[in-house]
């Protein structure tokens, strides 16, 4: 990799300490439109970052992740790298095309009521252990129910499943830190334990097919006749359990953590729920669950000055671009402005995120809900977060509020 110039900006990415909100990360963006770091480089600025989401230089990076951080073998890393989120070419483009109706608009908005009883249920709890002077946490009373008895609800399972998945998908969300190694033992666990229960659902549902995911899955095929095998649909599936969860929790932490912050907004939205909608997309842009989106260079390139050689990895930085005053001249989040950029929080080209219209779906449910029925809401202490690497969010949030 050859520098544009010589003072090229560096972020030690993998350090416990890094914030992609810190002043390190401003500052670095304002000198350059990419970073050196641990893995690669880092590219901080919206038009970069939209350009090269398109790249035809630049495959979906994510793939040699486990690699970079010492995993070589093992359950996760087998099922890593046959997942869709990693795979490339045709192999990704029929496995995609084939998972595509399950995750329709259309899906989506038939869900809508079944989310918004989760939702109301979940808050009248959450106003219950308020009323009884108890300690409200949004992780557990909220986000981490909701995201997965949402996804039981888009699976067609029984509720009952949902702190199964919610605990195996928690587990194998540390495979996106960088402390990957460190708990592979677990993380490996963890999905052989998916497997198991993915393996005989899916047999329920050869048995006894309904109006749901899986049963669409097994029925669905392309015009030329082909399906998912047994091994694809199985990967497909568990990918759903851990990806459906495990980003929607962590988004909607994230996204109360901004309104916190913002409490004026909050009132905006709890007055008007036409709001919805850019309030949701202004969460998603300021305080992204994902916080890079990573490519690996195919071919050696040059792009904007910038000599790339092939097998380099590419940080996209989501938060970075999504704040950029060059795209956003007033970056902070404002639900009242009549449009935005794009923002790239689900990440772009053919690699965007498959589940983006459930997730948006879901949590368009849910932020108004909370909204209307919530004020004043602050952290006493005792949060707790992932690493501002890979999937970042909340892993305890104790809030208070007062009840509208």
């Amino acid at each position: 990799m050859t520098p544009q110039t010589e003072a090229v900006p560096y972020l030690d990415i993998a350090s416990p300490d890094f914030a992609m909100s810190s002043e390190a990360v401003r500052d670095a963006r304002e000198r350059s439109w990419y970073a050196e770091t641990n893995y690669g480089i880092g590219v901080l600025r919206y038009k970069e970052v939209s350009e090269l989401l398109m790249h035809p230089s630049l495959n979906q990076g994510s793939a040699k992740w486990p690699e970079h951080h010492g995993v070589h073998s093992g359950i996760f890393y087998d099922w890593w790298e046959k997942n869709l989120l990693v795979l490339e070419g045709t192999e990704h483009d029929r496995i995609r095309h084939l998972l595509n109706p399950a995750f329709s608009p259309g899906v989506a908005r038939r869900l809508g009521p079944e989310f918004e009883m989760i939702a109301n249920e979940l808050i009248a709890g959450m106003k219950e252990k308020h009323a009884r002077g108890e300690q409200v946490e949004f992780v557990a009373d909220f986000s981490e129910p909701f995201a997965t008895r949402a996804l039981c609800a888009l699976m067609g399972l029984s509720h009952e499943h949902w702190p199964f998945i919610a605990s195996r998908a928690n587990t194998i969300g540390h495979a996106l830190s960088v402390t990957i190694k460190e708990d592979i033992e677990r993380i490996d666990r963890a999905v052989q334990e998916l497997y198991d229960f993915v393996e005989k659902l899916i047999e329920e549902r050869r048995e006894n097919p309904g109006d749901d995911v899986i049963s669409n899955l097994l029925d669905v095929s392309s015009k030329d006749g082909d399906t998912l095998n047994g091994v694809e649909l199985r990967n497909a599936i568990v990918l759903m359990l851990f990806g459906g969860m495990d980003t929607t929790r962590n988004q909607l932490g994230l996204i109360l953590q901004t309104f916190m912050r913002h409490p004026e907004q909050w009132e905006l939205l709890a007055a008007d729920p036409k709001l919805t909608r850019p309030a949701l997309e202004e969460g998603l842009r300021v305080n992204p669950s994902t916080r890079w989106v990573t490519r690996e260079a195919n071919e050696d390139f040059e792009f904007n000055g910038l000599s790339i050689k092939k097998g380099t990895t590419v940080h996209l930085f989501t938060m970075s671009s999504g704040t950029d005053p060059e795209a956003y001249p007033d970056p902070d989040i404002d639900i009242q402005v009549p449009s935005r950029k794009q923002h790239h929080t689900f990440g772009g080209g053919i690699h965007k995120c498959l589940g983006h219209y459930i997730a948006r779906a879901d949590m368009s449910v849910a932020l108004p809900l909370l909204a209307q029925n919530f004020t004043d809401i602050s952290c006493p202490g005792g949060d707790e977060w992932l690493p501002d690497s890979g999937n970042h969010g909340p892993v305890r949030l104790p809030i208070d509020f007062t009840v509208r």
